[in-house]
Order: C-alpha cells, then structure tokens, then sequence
C-alpha cells in the first residue's frame, strides 16, 4: 500500500512540475524560459504572473501575438498555433491551422467561434481545440481581418467591394463599394451597422443587409486600419495627420487632433485615453474626451497595457517605459531588450509579451 502511494505521489510531483505555464517547480528555477528577467522586472515594479515555452520546433519562430477574450494565442511563422488561458498560463490546446507560408489575416471570437482569413479561404475554429469548423474558399483576395454579425461575414476584397457572405452557409448575398473606386482598408461590424473606411479618406456607416448609407465621413488623407469602435465612439487615424473621434451612428465629428506626422497604424483606445504610434516621433497619448495631447514618448512604439493613470509602453530601442498619463511624464524605465513580440492590452493592467524563440510571459504591475 505504501509503495502505491508513493508511486501516486511521484506521478502527481512529475505533472505538477512539468504542466505548462505553472510559475513553480523547475522552471521556477530556470530562468533561460522566461524572455525578461526577475532583476528587470523587480526594477520595473512589474509580477510575473506566468510564463512558458511555446511548443513550437526549433526551426520556427515566433510570429504574432493575439488577445481574444479570456485566451492569449501564439502564431509561429509555420503557422502553429498555440492557446493559452490568459488569466492562469493554462495550455488550451497547440495545432498547426494552415501549410507553412499562406498568410492568416485576423483571430477574432464571434459567439462560440474563431474565425480567420488563411490563404484564400475564411475559416471558422473550434476555440477548446483549435480543430476547423468550417471553411469558404473565397474568388476574391481579401485586404483586412473580417467582421462579423449574426447574420453575414463582411470581407474587404482586392476587387473595391465589401463582400457580405450568410453568416450560416458563407453563401455570398450582396456586395457594397464606396461608390468612388476607393479600396476598403477597415471593416467593424455589429448587428445594428456595418462601418468601413477607404484609402481615399471616406468613412462610411452603412446598412446590415443591404448596400445603404447611412452617413459620410470624409477625411482629407486615407483612413488607415484598425478603425476603433469604443461605444459610442469611432476613432480613426488618418495619412493627413489627424486622428478624428466621431460619433458611430451620425458620422458627427466630436473632435480632431492634428499629429506632427503621417499617420500608417490606427489608434489604440482605453478606458480615459487614445495612444497613436506617429512615424519619426514615437507614441501619442490623447485625452479621450478633450481631444487634447497629454504627452508624446520620442521612439514610443506601443502600448503595452495600462493601469490607472501609469501607461506601459515598448519602444523601438526594445526598452519599456513608464509614463504618468496625469502629469505628462516618464516615470521610469527597463532593458527589454530580449522582447521582439508583444500585443497591446487595452483591456486590463496585465501585459503579454514574448520572444521569437517563443518563450512567452505575462506580467501585472506590483500593487
């Protein structure tokens, strides 16, 4: 009975030490898993919550990170995809989605789905296992990620038109255009509108089911992608310098802030606060309501995460600094250099960063 015992216990130790993304146990002890260190991380006033070496060969890397509701997902560059449980580090599940070298555009959640441009092909996975629910070989290239509502799938085609396929079958219904030759870049849908921006500066709300506007906005320069939607609200950068907040269902213009550069990456939106990677002079950060500058960091790349009035942002030298939203300044700053992925979290305080190994971690400012 003892000898029992203690072969359970043994088996039980091994799991525990070897299960992916449990911050103790050996990896506890072997610092070469985690892509900071904790000297860095205790200057930085930051936690590491978990961290784990994504099961990718060693001839691949890492390519892209992905926040999709409660789940964190790794992409190496042979296209394996890796799941994790974004709170606790859980592994969800590892699979490869598509042949080594076809283009993924996008991972969104809609309902109990992901759905993904891979190739030519719009795909809908299993989120518990990553195995393919669905698939629709498209006639078209598609320009952006898709958007979705209960009732249609809207892509973006090489060929100038917003493509509306039946959400249930992908059986394509009706198509929509700018009317002005403009290629759509930006596509948000929800089950109220459809909102799209062009390479012409026109942003447009339309109907669900059918090619009708409902309002116009037009911008001086392209609208570049991601347009952000944050209730109410749409935020749009644009190659004429400035980035417009408007109301989403007039097209009203609320305000505009004009920027010291060309503007090539859409805004990132918080809880109080707008961030603009600008081209040469680094991130902007924008008071929501006011529309007013509350600083600029010089090489700022993006943001990280946020908590409270402290903004957490990755510049282009691979440093991490600090900034105080409220006074306008840089607090402090760390060496990440070993940092080459990351995604932005304007969602909470936690912060997910990696590197092109694959050695991957997520970190919480010290209360």
């Amino acid at each position: 009975m003892v000898e029992v015992f203690r072969r359970w216990f043994l088996i039980l130790f091994a799991v525990l030490l070897f299960w992916p993304g449990l911050p103790f146990g050996f990896a506890e002890a072997d610092n070469s898993l985690r892509p900071v260190s904790p000297k860095l991380l205790e200057h930085a006033k930051l936690r590491m919550l978990w961290y784990d070496k994504v099961p990718i060969k060693k001839s691949e890397s890492l390519d892209e990170l992905f926040i999709v509701g409660e789940r964190v997902y790794a992409l190496s560059d042979h296209n394996y995809l890796v799941c994790y449980n974004r709170v606790n580090g859980r592994l969800i599940f590892s699979k490869s989605i598509a042949p080594a070298g076809l283009p993924v555009l996008g991972l969104e959640l809609y309902r109990d789905k992901l759905h993904s441009i891979i190739g030519n092909r719009l795909v809908e996975l299993n989120p518990e296992f990553g195995t393919e629910l669905s698939s629709k070989h498209l006639e078209f290239d598609v320009i952006c990620p898709a958007a979705c509502n209960s009732s249609f799938f809207y892509l973006s085609g090489r060929d100038r038109s917003l493509h509306a396929l039946r959400a249930e079958d992908k059986v394509p219904i009706f198509q929509a255009s700018a009317n002005d030759g403009s290629q759509i870049i930006s596509v948000i849908a929800d089950v109220n509108l459809v909102v799209f921006a062009t390479d012409t500066g026109a942003c447009i709300s339309m109907a669900v089911d059918e090619q009708e506007e409902i309002w116009r906005f037009s911008a001086a320069g392209a609208i570049v992608h991601p347009i952000v939607r944050d209730g109410d609200e749409l935020y749009i950068a644009s190659k004429d310098t400035n980035i417009y907040k408007l109301n989403i269902h007039t097209g009203n213009l609320i305000w505009t802030h004009q920027t010291a550069g060309f503007l090539d990456t859409g805004p990132q939106s918080t809880k109080n606060t707008i961030y603009q990677h600008v081209p040469r002079e680094g991130l902007l950060a924008v008071d929501k309501a006011s529309g007013k500058r509350l600083w600029t960091l010089a090489g700022g790349e993006d943001l990280l995460a946020e908590r409270n009035r402290l903004a957490y942002v990755i510049t282009d030298g691979r440093k991490l600094v600090v900034m105080d939203n409220k006074a306008g300044r840089e607090l402090y700053s760390v060496n990440f250099v070993g940092v080459s992925r990351y995604v932005s979290n304007v969602g909470d305080e936690k912060i997910y960063i990696a590197d092109e190994a694959g050695r991957i971690a997520c970190l919480a400012p010290i209360e």
